[in-house]
């Protein structure tokens, strides 16, 4: 039983972290997915990272295609990383299109040493020491 604790508690510091660093990103915030808007601005001084999730707020009709750099260009659906509104004249005329640059993974930030304490300095790894001991009693 001891053993089993032992590697849920493991998985939980492993994962856990990483699933903490990845963004959500709403596109427009509360406005949501519309016409006559400029996405490029919005989109602009944001940092979008590899795990990082795109949320497109849109009641149907409406909807959103991922397409290639040429079908971002003439507003046809296909492809990439630049999203489009594929009906009427909402992406040609209206502008409702949005491109973005994703950046590497974050790289993990690096540890402060701490002679007197070395590894345990961590407050994280305080924590996840201190629910583990509970876990285990």
């Amino acid at each position: 039983m001891a053993s089993t604790q032992f590697i849920a508690f493991s998985v939980v510091t492993i994962i856990l972290p990483t699933l903490t660093m990845a963004a959500e990103h709403i596109v427009r915030d509360d406005k949501g997915w519309t016409a006559n808007f400029n996405y490029t601005t919005w989109a602009s001084g944001k940092v979008f990272r590899v795990g990082d999730t795109l949320v497109f707020k849109y009641q149907p009709p409406h909807n959103i295609y991922k397409v290639d750099g040429n079908g971002f260009k003439n507003c046809v659906a296909s492809g990439k990383k630049w999203y489009v509104y594929g009906f009427g004249k909402h992406c040609s005329e209206l502008g409702q299109k949005l491109v973005i640059n994703v950046e590497a993974e974050a790289p993990a930030p690096t540890p402060i040493p701490n002679a007197a304490n070395g590894f345990a300095a961590s407050g994280y790894q305080i924590i996840v020491a201190s629910v583990a001991g509970m876990i285990m009693i």
